[in-house]
Parts: C-alpha cells; structure tokens; sequence
C-alpha cells in the first residue's frame, strides 16, 4: 500500500505523476476572485431561501455564506469535491424548499389536533 499521498506535496510531487493538484495545492489553483463569485452565488441562494430584513439581515446571510464557503473549501480533497459539495448542498436547498417535506411528528400532531367530534368545527362555512 502506497501511504506517500496522504502528505501535502511540499516543492515537487513525491508520488510522480501531477498528484499535486489534487492533494493541497488544488487552492492555490482557485483564484479569489472564483471563491467570491461562488459566495456571490451561495448569497443568491440563502436569499430566495431564508427570510431576512434589511442591511443587518443581509450581513448576516453574507456572513452565513462566506463561512459555509471557508468551511467546504478547508475540507475538500479536490477543486472538484469543493464545488461538488457546494452544488449538493445548494440543491439540497432549492428542492426542500420547492418540496417542503413535513415532518412525521408535526403532521401526526397536525392530524390530531383536529378533532371532527369538535362542535365548532362543523359549523364553520356555513
């Protein structure tokens, strides 16, 4: 078993072949102004997504984006895996929100709150 491709390359690549890009070096292949545009992005999604008001509301989303940004990108293996988990999770995000799934409790105890045997509830739309 070759164990020599768990340390980040330091000057050349020790594994041969161009092991380096995908090891640690990967980021110093993305520019800045690339992960800015991908917090630009994950900013578009928060807002259609999560309710907030006003200036301090929208800081925060930013805030909520640029560290969700820093969070993927200091755990991806690769370019690819970082936007990978990126586009999940912003997918996730666009389809909970198109097909909101209820929650087994909540529509359990949604269902039992209404009781049919309640006098008023029948004589409501009349």
């Amino acid at each position: 078993m070759d164990t020599s491709n768990w340390r980040p390359t330091q000057g050349g690549s020790a594994g041969g072949g161009d092991s380096s890009l995908e090891s640690g070096d990967w980021r110093s292949q993305l520019q800045a102004d690339s992960r800015q545009r991908i917090v630009n992005k994950i900013m578009d999604t928060l807002k259609r997504h999560l309710p907030f008001s006003g200036h301090e509301g929208l800081q925060e989303l930013k805030k909520i984006a640029v560290r969700f940004e820093e969070k993927i990108y200091t755990a991806a293996t690769s370019q690819s895996d970082y936007l990978r988990k990126i586009s999940l999770k912003m997918l996730t995000m666009e389809t909970r929100s198109q097909n909101p799934m209820p929650d087994a409790i909540q529509s359990n105890s949604a269902a039992n709150s209404v009781n049919p045997s309640d006098p008023g509830m029948s004589d409501r739309g009349k």
